[in-house]
């Protein structure tokens, strides 16, 4: 032993150094490192057992020794390695401050985050169970992480590791996979955390830093949109487009889509400055290249309208202004009527006194069979644009949509300021349904539907199935890493003024006929006569000022039969 000692310490000692072994940080040692001292020691042994038997003939040495030399050094660099990893992750990872985590999927993803949790004590989480609906997994570990059950058993075993937080790596879950996932959250009071989809993860490796919260959309999503860029670009890229109601949700939401396409300019027309400016700071900031031009203005007022028109001689407008809260519209009925039907009135004329080339009208599934004065109003201002597609070049064509998640007003930010408060949430009716897309989705169809109206046409979006808003209300509770009717209740108060219990798409009388999108089709229905509806509109701006609601109800009803307001639900 002695004798060959130096030789034994020479020989390893170069194989481990070639391999690099010394070039490793214990802090990260994995597979890697491992198969590299593997290769380093066998090496070793083969060159040693070279020198001994074969350069100097020395077959006393044994055979035995050699291989063991080789296999305890390989198992002892390895040890000391994975001993010191363990230990500085124990140290780090295993304190009364580290959030214990419940990782849904014990798969590829699942199985990174867990090592990244593991290897990085900056993080401050500790993974304590999977659940996983695959059979073969149940009762297996990985890395030491017992599967612990499946996704409808999350808040028992959330519960039984006492855990701080639910994250679901699953990068790649279907829309009804999150809901199921959620189902089985609810009663657990540690929130719930996702990875981004598969598209976001294909640049970057999994980590906790892309961990965010789950949100309505990952619930209510729906397969990706394919839009035809080759058709978007060239209605869009190199001309001036004006979108009115430029600062709300929708229209908003327009001008960021609408600039990417690399319009010469943007219009933005808004009534409300505030809006209006921050708009104006975001798309200067993201899009430099574009030309946007804010402009104030209100679309019921025919001489800034047209002033607006023969300055920027727009290529495409769209027309996103409109009131559109139910209650409120209730209760004004004449600011509905002057805005939703006039204005649309006024921005169509002006558009086609300018031969504007494609003039959008954006609409809502509360203008079919319509129970409140909103509804009644964007049906009329359907049949302005239809009716403008019959006098000129200008292609009018109206798109027609549900709700959409987040947008101003609309439930969503009512109920995460009432959970945010203690509750209670509040929900009309135990049965209300309603259609929801979030809005970059209905924008994208938006935009693919204008490229398709040769004039007079109502597209309607594909909006999926009717969520209960009670389910809704519920989802939000339990994303907030509450107890539904203990943490925070949920209260009925009956339906307002004009509200319906589930929406429509389409009115009996129209046809439903397919396009060129699935997600787009096209209503087809009987037009007014032009004459009549003229007229009709002429006698309306001609008495609003001085009409009792009671009349304008019924002016309403004399142009849409299928306007069923009850005047006694009316609030005076």
């Amino acid at each position: 032993m002695w004798k060959y000692l130096p030789a034994v310490l020479l020989i390893f000692g170069s194989g481990l150094w070639v391999f690099g072994i010394q070039s490793g940080l214990w802090r990260y040692v994995g597979l890697h490192d491992l198969g590299r001292i593997l290769w380093a020691s066998l090496a070793g042994s083969v060159l040693f057992y070279a020198v001994t038997h074969l350069l100097l003939g020395n077959t006393a040495y044994p055979r035995s020794v050699i291989i063991l030399t080789g296999l305890l050094s390989g198992l002892y660099l390895a040890g000391i390695r994975l001993a010191v990893r363990w230990f500085r992750e124990w140290l780090h990872i295993i304190g009364p401050t580290a959030r214990r985590v419940l990782i849904v999927g014990a798969g590829n993803a699942g199985e990174l985050l867990v090592r990244d949790m593991l290897s990085d004590p900056e993080y401050n989480s500790r993974p304590v169970a999977f659940v996983d609906d695959d059979p073969v997994k149940q009762k297996m570990k990985i890395h030491g992480i017992p599967v612990l059950g499946t996704t409808a058993d999350i808040q028992a075993v959330a519960d039984r590791v006492r855990a701080h937080e639910i994250i679901v790596a699953i990068p790649s879950a279907s829309t009804h996979l999150k809901q199921k996932i959620l189902a089985g959250s609810e009663g657990t009071t540690a929130p719930i955390k996702i990875l981004p989809s598969v598209k976001r993860l294909l640049g970057d490796p999994v980590s906790l830093q892309q961990v965010r919260p789950m949100s309505l959309e990952d619930l209510l999503q729906r397969e990706p949109i394919q839009t035809d860029r080759q058709e978007l670009h060239p209605l869009i890229e190199g001309k001036t487009v004006l979108v009115t109601g430029a600062g709300g949700s929708i229209g908003s939401e327009l001008c960021r889509q609408i600039a990417q396409y690399k319009p010469e300019s943007l219009v933005l027309f808004e009534q409300y400055e505030n809006s209006l400016h921050a708009l104006l700071l975001e798309l200067r900031a993201a899009y430099p290249h574009v030309g946007v031009l804010p402009v104030v203005g209100d679309v019921t007022m025919p001489d800034r309208v047209a002033e607006v028109f023969r300055q920027t001689n727009p290529d495409l407008v769209f027309h996103a202004a409109a009131h559109k809260h139910v209650p409120l519209m209730e209760l004004n009925p004449k600011e509905a009527v002057r805005n939703n039907i006039l204005g649309t009135r006024v921005v169509a004329e002006a558009a086609l006194r300018a031969g504007v080339d494609r003039f959008v009208l954006i609409s809502t599934d509360k203008a079919v069979n319509p129970s409140s004065v909103m509804g009644a109003t964007k049906r009329i201002a359907e049949h302005v644009v239809q009716g403008f597609s019959r006098k000129g070049m200008t292609k009018f064509t109206v798109v027609r949509f549900g709700n959409v998640l987040g947008s101003n007003g609309s439930v969503v930010p009512l109920f995460a300021e009432q959970i945010r408060k203690g509750g209670p949430v509040t929900v009309t009716d135990p049965e209300i349904k309603r259609f929801f897309m979030t809005i970059p989705e209905a924008v994208q169809l938006v935009l693919q539907a204008s490229v398709m109206g040769q004039g007079g046409e109502v597209f309607v979006l594909d909006m999926g199935e009717q969520i209960k808003v009670a389910d809704l209300a519920r989802d939000m509770i339990v994303l907030s890493g509450l107890v539904p009717g203990k943490d925070i209740e949920i209260v009925f108060t009956g339906l307002r003024p004009g509200e319906k219990l589930y929406e429509e798409l389409f009115e009996a009388i129209e046809q439903v006929e397919p396009t060129a999108h699935p997600k787009i089709h096209r209503a087809v229905g009987s037009l007014l006569p032009l004459g009549e509806l003229d007229q009709w509109l002429d006698e309306l701006q001609a008495k609003l000022p001085a009409s009792e609601e009671e009349d304008l109800l019924q002016d309403l009803k004399r142009l849409v039969q299928s306007f069923h307001h009850v005047l006694s639900q009316r609030v005076s």
